[in-house]
């Protein structure tokens, strides 16, 4: 977030670990990424391999509801302005978002 900060842009960080994001809100930060929750998820993360949620890559409200339940399971740091959203990765991507 140190790119932020360099360029003075203002932001809120959602601490989703402590928080996690409701099915819906999972299902609407999809849309503002343009992408399948399949496709913003960390297949290699322990609660991933272990709870077998590879079987609901295909399936949107049932991965939803699977980030919400295990919400380390989902990409950081994503960026969220208004009706658009972007993984940060790498970091400079954030820019794209807000320029």
């Amino acid at each position: 977030m140190s790119l932020l900060n360099e360029h003075n842009i203002t932001f809120d960080v959602v601490e989703y670990l402590k928080n996690p994001l409701t099915k819906e809100e999972v299902l609407i930060l999809a849309k503002k990424l343009g992408m399948h929750p399949g496709d913003f998820v960390r297949k290699k993360e322990k609660e991933f391999i272990d709870n077998k949620l590879h079987r609901l890559l295909d399936k949107k409200s049932e991965l939803a509801e699977a980030i919400s339940k295990y919400p380390k399971i989902m990409e950081r740091p994503i960026l969220v302005s208004s009706d658009k959203a972007i993984i940060g990765r790498p970091p400079e991507k954030l820019l794209e978002l807000i320029s």
